[in-house]
């Protein structure tokens, strides 16, 4: 059997890696860098990690149920922490030996019924054939920039260009963008820089990322609430907690908790209230020197900083064969094209509290559903009936997400995790 290629060694790539091998599954990993870690390695070319970098979940809720992060990792893990965390998971599933480092993905292309992959490593361009590809470079590498009227004279940067806070120094700065990047980088700026506005377009909820002395999302969950009432909830707690946006200067949400993704930083709000960071309506036009806005004010900017978010980026293959459909591909599962029995994304999920072990429990459902491609054909094509009936249908708990590109590929977790366990037990006993 010719090999199943994963491409990416973050941590999607490396949990695929495992669970194709754990079957006996012939896989070779792509990965660019020069190690694992994907994202987490700031070092990484493709990495658009920044210097004071943490996860904005807790580590209980966001590591692999089997290998859980040491002891003194701190409960919001630092990137080097998270980089050091998936190298340890690397070598203790023995994942290294089926990887090819300095691998640039240049193009996958159909050859007959299995696929041509083609790559770049050193000056050398080379092809490998392949049973299947399962695409798990990340969502969060290719940045979303906007475009405003106007020209703006002084320094422009998208956040994907940020990394040390030295950059801020005795600047006059404008972020564009409240997003948990925007937020985390505008805190970052109010220690070094002469001013810090904000553009926040819309209302959010903030969330602190401790409550009585516990990580915030490892609260609660004791009991399964129905969604509606959740929503109302927690969004109820959340402004016991936290106020309203608008004792802060900011836009309110007008949309129900969980519809948008939240914001979790217990120093935001804190710096608002302290006047150490302006909030701005939205940009009306650039001007030389700095920004017109919605409400007739202006500002003068030395530095502006876009916080505006990534788009799914899979330049290498043909958007058609991953059923693109607006601003992301229609899959079942968020993994299966109706296009192809071996062509999957991995991690292209986002869903609150999912963490790394909901990514796996993806993993583990595709990697059954390929040896069963090669086993039981017939049952496997059963399956395929099944992915092209529901890959138009969204896993949203019943929520109404906001029409944003971020949260084209968002699912609600419990519901996303029972279509999983479906699936695998479909997938096991017919195994």
């Amino acid at each position: 059997m010719k090999p199943y290629v994963v491409i990416g060694a973050g941590p999607m790539g490396l949990c695929t890696v495992r669970r194709l091998a754990e079957l006996d599954i012939p896989v070779v990993g792509l990965e660019a860098h020069r190690d694992v870690g994907g994202l987490w390695d700031i070092d990484s070319p493709t990495s658009t990690m920044y210097d004071s970098a943490h996860l904005i979940s807790s580590k209980r809720m966001t590591e692999f149920a089997d290998f859980p992060m040491k002891a003194e990792v701190a409960a919001y893990p630092r990137h080097d922490e998270m980089r050091e965390y998936f190298r340890d998971y690397a070598r203790h599933f023995d994942l290294y030996k089926h990887y090819r480092f300095g691998c640039w993905v240049e193009a996958i292309e159909p050859d007959g019924d299995d696929w041509q992959v083609v790559y770049q490593q050193g000056e050398e361009s080379k092809t490998l054939a392949a049973s299947g590809v399962l695409i798990a470079n990340g969502t969060l590498h290719h940045p979303k920039r906007v475009e405003f009227p106007g020209q703006f004279d002084g320094e422009r940067l998208h956040s994907c260009d940020y990394r040390d806070p030295a950059l801020f120094e005795g600047k006059r700065v404008l972020i564009v963008g409240c997003g948990n990047s925007g937020c985390d980088i505008a805190v970052d700026a109010v220690h070094r820089a002469h001013s810090v506005d904000m553009v926040v377009r819309r209302g959010y909820y903030f969330l602190p990322k401790f409550v009585a002395g516990k990580p915030t999302d490892t609260l609660g969950g004791k009991l399964r609430l129905p969604n509606r009432v959740k929503q109302w909830v927690d969004g109820t707690l959340v402004r016991l907690i936290s106020g309203k946006p608008s004792d802060f200067g900011l836009p309110d949400p007008d949309y129900k908790m969980y519809e948008s993704h939240p914001v979790v930083n217990s120093l935001f709000l804190h710096h608002i209230g302290h006047g150490d960071i302006q909030p701005r309506p939205g940009i009306e036009r650039l001007t030389a020197t700095g920004a017109e806005f919605k409400d007739g004010s202006n500002g003068q900017y030395d530095l502006i900083l876009e916080a505006t978010g990534y788009k799914l980026h899979y330049p290498f293959i043909d958007a058609d064969h991953l059923n693109w459909q607006g601003d992301a591909p229609a899959l079942y599962l968020n993994a299966f094209t109706p296009k192809h029995d071996n062509l999957f994304v991995m991690g292209m999920v986002e869903a609150a509290g999912l963490g790394w072990q909901g990514r796996d429990d993806q993993a583990q459902v595709v990697a059954r559903f390929i040896q069963m491609r090669h086993q039981q054909p017939e049952l496997a094509g059963q399956f395929m009936t099944k992915v092209k009936q529901c890959s138009n249908t969204r896993i949203d708990g019943g929520l109404d997400y906001l029409p944003l590109e971020r949260m084209a590929y968002y699912v609600h977790k419990q519901d996303y995790l029972k279509a999983l366990s479906e699936a695998y037990q479909f997938l096991g006993v017919a195994s």
